[in-house]
């Protein structure tokens, strides 16, 4: 299947029961304390909800033991971890830890229950959709072995395409992960065909490449009434503080705002987590008294309450340096809150031609843009809002047509059949020992 290509029309109806799937979710285990989730986090979570209403044989939940791979997770914990992250990120409260906890308890429990469901006859996928082992080949290799297809979720190569914005020691460890993507990987799914271009040649040591299929990632948001307007417009930048962001920019800006504008400049409200290699923003926020009034760090926040400052805001401001999706502007644009961004394909993506795209070293442009769309009476604020009738956003019921279909390509029968582990095999097979 190329990237994003359909399937072909001689493609059998599938009843996505037929392929067992064995869905790791140890990312969810870990990130039970965040007030908020990251992008990665949103993903695992979707993914655990859907396959938690098929019916107990259709799904296996699993997640990492230390030193022991991986095990089985009861599906009712599981159930009880989805409705408690739901309700914790909803709120930006940290409720989730008690389920996560209970699931861990009884995580050392589910290894002969993991070698009873790949004991079952029939097809089995199995899907790592965050970049969670993949830097741990063995792992994945053994269940391989076991007869599982491994299908994961590549979400950027940004380490790698832009390793000064990695953390230290990143680039290597993201380099390991697409390694033992391009080794053991049967299908891929990427979030756009900017990913998939990019991770394609790291493909081609395969003889036959695995299937690339590009699968954008759905938008589900509470809905929030209409906000009373604001004393003063403002603008809202959501992600990570980190270099790649470029919150630098907007920060420079709102100093200049501050000098030649006063109390009369736009706000500023700047959500996301403290992230790494951001001094000098921190320093911004901290100390630059040009800022105080203006600009407002607000952390991490709950689902509902980001929602309702969306509506609120003049427009979502995005000027990253790279992106492989960009989430943030596709929940924006479902809120139908205008977007001023990046000039960057994987926004292009996602936004298709409704924002307004700038170069993100153009200063002089976004300050423009910033004091046209404060405006009561913008004239390109409006035209966008006239553009935004035609987009549609990403869902996850899409998202999942193209996983189903994926997984039905791989089990065809027609496909060359892996060898089946012997049962005596596999709990040797299961632990953290050297691929064949």
């Amino acid at each position: 299947m190329g990237m994003g290509a359909a399937l072909s029309d001689s493609s059998p109806l599938w009843d996505r029961g037929s392929v067992q799937v064995i869905l790791d979710i140890s990312r969810l285990l870990t990130v039970a304390n965040r007030p908020a989730p990251s992008g990665i986090d949103r993903v695992e979570l979707a993914y655990a909800r859907r396959y938690a209403e098929d019916p107990g044989s259709a799904c296996t939940f699993v997640a990492e033991l230390p030193l022991l791979g991986f095990a089985a997770l009861p599906r009712q914990a599981v159930r009880d971890l989805i409705a408690a992250l739901d309700q914790a990120w909803q709120t930006g409260k940290r409720m989730a830890v008690p389920a996560a906890r209970r699931a861990r308890l009884a995580l050392p429990f589910g290894r002969s229950a993991l070698s009873e469901a790949l004991r079952r006859p029939g097809p089995k996928a199995f899907l790592l959709v965050s970049h969670r082992s993949l830097d741990r080949p063995a792992r994945i290799a053994a269940m391989r072995r076991l007869g599982c297809h491994f299908v994961p979720m590549i979400h950027d190569l940004i380490p790698l395409v832009h390793p000064e914005f990695a953390r230290p020691g990143h680039a290597e460890k993201h380099r390991k992960r697409i390694d033992g993507t391009a080794q053991h990987a049967d299908g891929i799914l990427v979030n756009s065909g900017v990913t998939g271009g990019e991770l394609a040649p790291w493909l081609a040591r395969r003889d036959v490449p695995p299937p690339i299929a590009v699968a954008p990632l759905g938008v589900a948001l509470p809905k929030v009434e209409e906000p009373p307007a604001a004393p003063r417009p403002y603008f809202v930048v959501v992600g990570t503080i980190e270099p790649r962001k470029n919150h630098m920019l907007l920060l420079n800006l709102w100093r200049q705002f501050g000098a030649t504008m006063g109390p009369r400049a736009p706000r500023l409200v700047v959500v996301g987590r403290r992230g790494w290699e951001n001094e000098n923003v921190l320093d911004m926020l901290e100390r630059c008294a040009a800022l105080d009034g203006l600009v407002k760090e607000h952390g991490q926040m709950g689902d509902r309450e980001l929602a309702q400052l969306l509506r609120g805001a003049r427009a979502l401001l995005f000027p990253s340096f790279a992106e492989g999706f960009g989430l943030p502007l596709a929940e924006a644009l479902a809120l139908g809150v205008p977007a001023i961004a990046s000039d960057l394909p994987a926004l292009r993506e996602v936004g298709a031609d409704v924002p307004d795209y700038l170069d993100p070293l153009d200063g002089a442009a976004w300050r423009s843009a910033v004091l046209d769309y404060a405006r009561a009476d913008s004239l390109a604020r409006r035209a966008q809002l006239a553009r935004m009738a035609a987009w549609r956003a990403p869902d996850w019921d899409a998202h999942f047509g193209v996983v189903d279909g994926l997984l039905a390509d791989l089990a065809r029968p027609s496909l060359p059949a892996r060898r089946a582990a012997r049962p005596a095999l596999q709990a040797a097979a299961l632990r953290d020992g050297p691929a064949s």
